[in-house]
């Protein structure tokens, strides 16, 4: 493919101006971009996703193709079957628009699946959440997105991961934890709120995700 780009524009008035990089995309560094156009292996999509949308400095918009059923995941809403983290971290991070459907015809040979066409266009300013919190407690929630929070949440193995993290965060902030702070009562009194009692993971807008990061938070759980 790298030979027939430069063979594309070899002799033109454009050949000066095209610079191909190869390599993977997932692992070799990315250079500033305003727009990116791509058809997207299928198997790199997630990764590739991202990368994307982590990417600095900030581009305009990524318009790309992936397998219909993973570009329709990018878009779900809160009740829908598609929705999932994926979901939810992207939303988060970008505006999504379901630009066309590509059918499997349009391939020599077609593939055993639909296509579909997405832009992305990061929101700018960013969230003011830091991601990898974020994503803690997004990727602990949607493991078991039909549940309710309490059932998620109130696991041993999840307890004991808070309670470190809480040691931690008062470590970093030279902070002495008081002896009798329970992180279970903590967690009990969160989703017990009239606003979480009942909730699942999988009918949870971003404003509510937002808002239950923030109570943890202010109540000194941290999901990293």
């Amino acid at each position: 493919m790298v030979r027939e780009v430069l063979k594309r524009f070899e002799g033109t008035p454009e050949e000066h101006k095209v610079k191909v990089l190869q390599g993977d995309a997932i692992q070799v560094k990315w250079p500033f971009f305003d727009v990116c156009v791509a058809n997207v292996p299928y198997q790199i999509s997630s990764a590739l996703v991202f990368k994307l949308l982590s990417h600095r400095p900030m581009f305009r918009c990524a318009v790309m193709m992936f397998q219909e059923e993973f570009a329709l995941r990018l878009s779900a809403r809160p009740g829908e079957a598609l929705y999932c983290r994926l979901s939810v971290n992207t939303q988060l991070l970008a505006k999504v628009d379901q630009l066309m459907k590509v059918g499997r015809n349009n391939f020599r040979p077609p593939p055993k699946v639909e296509s579909r066409v997405v832009r992305l266009e990061l929101r700018n300013p960013p969230p003011p959440v830091n991601f990898t919190e974020w994503d803690g407690m997004i990727r602990l929630l949607f493991n078991r997105k039909n549940k309710t929070l309490r059932s998620v949440l109130m696991t041993k193995p999840t307890i004991k991961m808070l309670g470190d993290n809480m040691r931690t965060h008062a470590a970093l902030k030279n902070t002495m934890l008081d002896a009798d702070i329970s992180v279970q009562q903590i967690m009990e009194d969160v989703v017990g709120m009239e606003e979480w009692k009942g909730k699942r993971a999988s009918k949870l807008d971003l404003d509510d995700f937002l808002n239950l990061l923030a109570e943890f938070n202010k109540r000194g759980i941290h999901f990293a």
